[in-house]
């Protein structure tokens, strides 16, 4: 028997991806995946070890990591049309952002990025996710950039839109989508075991799919307050066609982003993509 272990966040649309391999109900031999969940943040920097053999990251991160890890075809999050929201307690012109203290989740996560790139010179500090709403509702910083269900929360706590960078990313970029995470396999692991695993990855997003309600019930146990509704919504934003395959249009919209980002000098290099 070979352990696999997959490091994933620990929300509803990551759990709905995974739940078929969660629960068995994908035949996958000798093989025995263990799920790791953790912050986003933390899986980039654990990336940078080689600590899991598959992991989700930061597609910004992936630009850093090319040579240990491979990404895979399947499992990505892309915002088509939506995205990371940059709010704050008022409202703010995006003229008057450079006086202000701008919270992030995580330097080496694509929201951050593709805030450098709708306005380079921002002052920003970096926070846990779930700990931005409440530090721009109390004050403690100017303004943040929600990610995972704080894209559907934040009006609840009355606070005010800046940008929504996925919009922004698609008036900027013909209606592409904004790639926000991937999956990605240890490339130590050879070429055989990459290919069998990402079948099983792509499996397990597919009987999701297949069988929503169930695997939405599953998936609400991680949906941090949101109620059914909105964790049908959200996983709907992030679980999708362009999840079980980049397509060409996913594709494309990667390299748009990671050309742009290398040729802004906001990462070393354009990384391999593989797509595996």
């Amino acid at each position: 028997m070979t352990l696999i272990r997959v490091a994933h966040s620990p929300d509803s649309d990551d759990a709905f991806m995974f739940y078929a391999l969660a629960k068995n109900l994908v035949d996958t031999g000798d093989l025995r995946f263990e799920h790791v969940l953790s912050d986003i943040e933390s899986l980039n920097r654990e990336a940078y070890e080689g600590t899991y053999e598959v992991t989700a990251v930061s597609i910004h991160a992936y630009a850093h990591l090319d040579d240990r890890y491979a990404l895979l075809g399947s499992g990505a999050s892309m915002g088509d049309g939506y995205g990371p929201v940059l709010v704050a307690r008022k409202p703010v012109a995006p003229e008057d952002l450079r006086s202000l203290t701008v919270a992030v989740p995580g330097r080496l996560t694509s929201a951050s990025l593709a805030l450098k790139m709708w306005n380079p010179g921002l002052q920003t500090v970096v926070r846990s996710f779930d700990d931005i709403m409440p530090a721009v509702s109390s004050g403690d910083v100017d303004a943040g950039v929600v990610i995972h269900e704080g894209q559907l929360t934040w009006q609840d706590e009355g606070l005010h839109q800046i940008v929504d960078l996925g919009a922004w990313w698609a008036e900027e970029n013909d209606g592409l989508p904004l790639p926000l995470g991937g999956n990605v396999i240890r490339r130590d692991l050879g070429d055989e075991m990459c290919l069998r695993v990402a079948g099983l990855l792509k499996a397990s997003i597919e009987y999701s799919l297949e069988h929503r309600e169930e695997a939405l019930d599953y998936a609400l146990d991680y949906g941090r307050g949101l109620d059914r509704e909105k964790a049908d919504r959200f996983v709907g934003m992030y679980v999708n066609d362009l999840t079980v395959d980049y397509g060409e249009r996913g594709q494309r919209a990667v390299r748009a982003f990671l050309d742009r980002a290398f040729s802004e000098r906001l990462i070393p290099k354009v990384p391999q993509l593989d797509f595996l």
